[in-house]
């Protein structure tokens, strides 16, 4: 695992050296003021969004069954609207695709590591009647802020992705966020913060392919609408993204959801008008984490596919929106 995740560090340009006595009390000044301002608003506890979503498709199939586990960019913290979360998001989505009901189960929780993923696909495989078709994991930002090692994040990521598709799911994982792009963060924690969180994107890519699941950089987010739009983008607290910044990621994510389960008219074959190309994995990994909204899937070993899916825009929900009530695990303000 180590020598993996030193590859994909090797192919994004090395991994980070020593710092200078002197740039250390500036790293160390920054990394106060950005405490002290990140999080300054208000971050509202996720609303629960868990329930049916495409009522209107009911017919003889049974409905979809999708699974969201991570942290609360998965559980959607910093909005009011169980609508508004990337779980309500990605089943309307999903369920306009397919033509079918989709049942939303999630089980993400705001602060989580990835160390929490095993007690998160426990929940999900409780019931072997209720495994999911497909489960769409985000995680990653807190294991950078609590300096987790990332061979342990990366191994317990890739339990969960194992574990998941042993079960029968098929698996996308939405890697680790840019850090670097929340805007109270200045030099040169910006750019410490940029350089780990793709080197950790690498790596969870890397990791999450061996084991059969599909990966979609989330990286900033598609980063210049993040840049053009900050206060639109990002919510309340600074940190969070808003309504529109869940939209963003979500557009990017449903492409590769649909196509895991066969859905999506686009085949693998790749495009080259849209810079797709077979790479080796650690340099497939890398390439994705500089480049948000880039899916890797795994090819034959060493081989991966880079694709750059055209995305959807996200159909308006017609039906009512399950109840909204607070995350039984929320905790206000955690990442």
């Amino acid at each position: 695992m180590a020598r993996r995740i030193a590859a994909g560090a090797a192919y994004g340009g090395g991994s980070i050296g020593l710092i200078g006595a002197a740039a250390v009390g500036v790293f160390l000044a920054e990394v106060q003021l950005a405490k002290r301002q990140v999080g300054g608003g208000t971050a509202p506890v996720p609303p629960s969004a868990d329930g049916r979503y495409g009522v209107a498709f009911a017919g003889p199939n049974d409905p979809l069954r999708l699974g969201m586990l991570g942290d609360s960019t998965a559980a959607g913290q910093g909005v009011r609207r169980a609508g508004q979360t990337p779980g309500a998001l990605l089943a309307s989505g999903l369920a306009a695709v397919a033509e079918r009901p989709v049942d939303l189960r999630n089980v993400a929780l705001p602060g989580a590591r990835s160390d929490d993923l095993e007690r998160q696909v426990s929940l999900l495989l409780a019931d072997p009647a209720r495994t999911p078709d497909v489960c769409v994991i985000m995680i990653g930002a807190n294991d950078v802020t609590h300096r987790m090692p990332a061979t342990q994040s990366v191994r317990c990521l890739t339990t969960a992705v194992r574990r998941l598709r042993t079960a029968g799911a098929e698996v996308v994982v939405g890697t680790c966020p840019d850090l670097g792009t929340i805007e109270p963060v200045y030099q040169p924690l910006r750019w410490l913060a940029r350089r780990v969180s793709r080197q950790l994107a690498a790596a969870q890519t890397i990791g999450s392919v061996e084991q059969g699941g599909r990966t979609v950089s989330l990286g900033d987010l598609l980063g210049p609408e993040f840049a053009a739009n900050p206060r639109e983008l990002f919510g309340p607290d600074n940190y969070h993204p808003s309504a529109e910044g869940y939209a963003t990621a979500a557009m990017a994510m449903l492409p590769t959801l649909c196509a895991v389960l066969g859905l999506w008219p686009e085949s693998d074959r790749l495009d080259g008008s849209r810079r797709e190309d077979i790479l080796p994995v650690a340099k497939a990994a890398s390439q994705a984490a500089r480049e948000a909204g880039t899916e890797v899937t795994g090819a034959r070993a060493p081989w991966a596919l880079l694709k750059h899916r055209r995305r959807r825009r996200l159909p308006a929900p017609t039906e009512t929106e399950p109840a909204p009530h607070p995350h039984p695990d929320a905790a206000h303000g955690h990442p």
